[in-house]
């Protein structure tokens, strides 16, 4: 027997140790995302956990790809549905003994506090009324004499603090002097924190042009010299930015508050950030709030406006706690890219938070409405992280909302999930092979269903190929035999049954209604694109005539070749 030292095993092992496991990570943000492999000496694999994987289309499929002919290759992918609801309530209803017991203890002073809240807006709101009477000149800064009857608005605005049970509100910083960061950014949460910033800075903020219609409160927000902006014009966008920009450079003018968000959400991640705050290249001081709870998540979530106050107003104490964070400046003497500046300023207040950052945005907040109204159990699988739809393919959130309505016409399951025969009724298409194919691309699954992510992804994948547009006017061209720049029913009919043969008319005709919205019976160039720009997988149904084009186009250019 060999003799043995310390630093040997008492008995030898009779298996060969494992091998060594090597993950390589890419740490660079700005690089193409690309998967950890892992390295096995026996060839085995590591599964990656990012959020970042994204589901392929199987290569076991024999189904051939219906949109090759537009420029599709088979790398289309969908991201896989998001686990994260940035706005769930996490107490949308009163459960417990305790918080029942708690309300009904706390009756009396609801009413007490319900008088004081009154007492304070009122209070408030003639005050206002006050310093804005018969001020005309609102381009430029308030008078001293007015923003000084201002003043009483602000300490109301502590009373109605006090009434909604923020007896005390902790604070960690302070902020900056106007002059060295004249844009505050804050996260959103809750309808309280215009509230607090009103109190603590009476800043000028940048606000939904709805808000000037609300009692009480648009008179307060006008006297702040609010920037109006209309997330979906482009021209007031603009215009928000200028005002952004002519506000911060002039010293007379209050610091700028602005909520990148764009809507609330339930404090547990910070959400896509809108670039208007970081277009003009100042120096920006971030906020962050926090409503630390146990029994009563405070977040306008999924939950009523008057529910929300109900329980705010019959809680003992409702905390609050607000950071000022270190100042953002923009990097490469105010040069620096906005999109960067903007997740340089979010990289910090998530890390300050300890939350993680999603790609959701107001136009996911449409979404989930829109969903909720139909009567969807979970309207949260209709939300697609509209933030990264948007950068990919460059399209509008209302865009998408009419994609959304087009999906729930096919009747969801419960779990928010579309089947083949649901899919086909609303696309006017028969069972076939080419509508097998259609579905089938959507599918990256292969369940046998659909979400409403992989249709979207799948619809503006097909719209969004170089070769689309072009397509669509030649399909056109295809079907308008007499060069009329109209085509009837039986010219549609008979460019269908080159890729459907088996089409009866009556099939036709329910395919043909799609195109003629104007009931006419003749379709138009404009309302033919048009249709499939709004439903762009039913470009397949000319690939049958497109492709045999190209063919008879090729041999005629083989046929010159040969006689040249």
């Amino acid at each position: 027997m060999a003799a043995h030292d310390l630093s040997s095993p008492l008995l030898a092992s009779t298996t060969p140790p494992p091998p060594h496991l090597i993950l390589t990570v890419d740490g660079d943000d700005d690089s193409k995302s690309r998967q950890p492999t892992a390295n096995h000496q026996n060839g085995g694999r590591a599964h990656s956990n990012t959020n970042h994987h994204i589901t392929p289309r199987s290569n076991s499929t024999t189904h051939r790809n219906p949109f090759e002919f537009v420029g599709s290759d088979d790398s289309f992918s969908v991201p896989p549905p998001c686990t994260i609801d940035p706005f769930r309530n996490g107490t949308p209803r009163i459960d417990g003994l305790y918080e029942v017991l708690k309300i009904l203890l706390l009756l009396p002073i609801v009413v007490i506090r319900l008088v004081l809240f009154g007492l304070c807006l009122g209070v408030g709101y003639i005050a206002t009324k006050l310093a804005i009477l018969g001020w005309k000149d609102k381009h430029n800064p308030m008078p001293r004499w007015r923003s000084r009857l201002m003043w009483v608005t602000r300490f109301t605005a502590r009373g109605i603090l006090f009434s909604f049970g923020y007896q005390w509100i902790r604070r960690k910083g302070k902020p900056a002097p106007r002059g060295i960061a004249p844009i505050v950014v804050s996260n959103h949460v809750s309808y309280i924190d215009p509230i607090f910033y009103f109190y603590e800075m009476c800043p000028t903020i940048v606000a939904s042009e709805s808000h000037d219609a609300l009692p009480f409160v648009g008179t307060i927000i006008r006297a702040m010299q609010v920037i109006y902006v209309d997330r979906f014009s482009q021209p007031s966008r603009k215009n928000a930015v200028n005002e952004i920009k002519r506000k911060g450079c002039c010293d007379r003018f209050p610091r700028v508050l602005l909520f990148p968000e764009g809507t609330t959400s339930n404090g547990r991640s910070l959400l896509s950030f809108q670039l208007g705050a970081f277009i003009p290249n100042y120096a920006i001081q971030p906020v962050v709030v926090r409503y630390p709870h146990v029994h009563f998540d405070q977040s306008w979530g999924n939950i009523s406006l008057a529910m929300l106050m109900f329980r705010m107003f019959s809680q003992f104490h409702n905390f609050l706690e607000v950071e000022y964070l270190p100042i953002v400046s923009p990097l490469d003497n105010c040069k620096e890219n906005p999109a960067h500046f903007a997740k340089r300023t979010s990289n910090a207040m998530a890390s300050t938070l300890n939350v993680v950052q999603t790609c959701h945005s107001y136009g996911d907040v449409m979404l989930f409405m829109r969903a909720a109204e139909s009567g969807q159990e979970k309207p949260s699988n209709f939300m697609v992280e509209m933030a990264k739809v948007e950068s990919l393919f460059h399209i509008r959130s209302l865009e998408a909302m009419d994609f959304l309505e087009k999906f729930l016409s096919m009747n969801p399951d419960s779990s928010g999930r579309v089947r083949v025969h649901d899919f086909l009724r609303v696309l006017k298409l028969r069972p076939c092979t080419l509508s097998e194919e259609v579905f089938a691309f959507l599918d990256v699954e292969k369940s046998g269903s659909i979400t409403f992510k992989q249709f979207l992804y799948g619809s503006l994948h097909v719209m969004k190929q170089p070769q689309f547009r072009s397509m669509c006017e030649l399909a056109f061209s295809e079907c308008d035999i007499l060069e009329e720049h109209e085509i009837s029913q039986h010219e549609f009919g008979d460019v269908i049954r080159l890729g459907i043969p088996d089409l009866d008319e009556a099939e036709v005709h329910e395919l043909f209604k799609l195109f003629d919205v104007e009931g006419k019976g003749r379709v138009s160039k404009d309302n033919f694109t048009s249709c499939l720009r709004k439903n762009p997988l039913l470009i397949a149904l000319f690939s049958a005539c497109l492709s045999h084009r190209d063919a008879v186009d090729d041999d005629d250019n083989s046929m010159v070749e040969e006689i040249v």
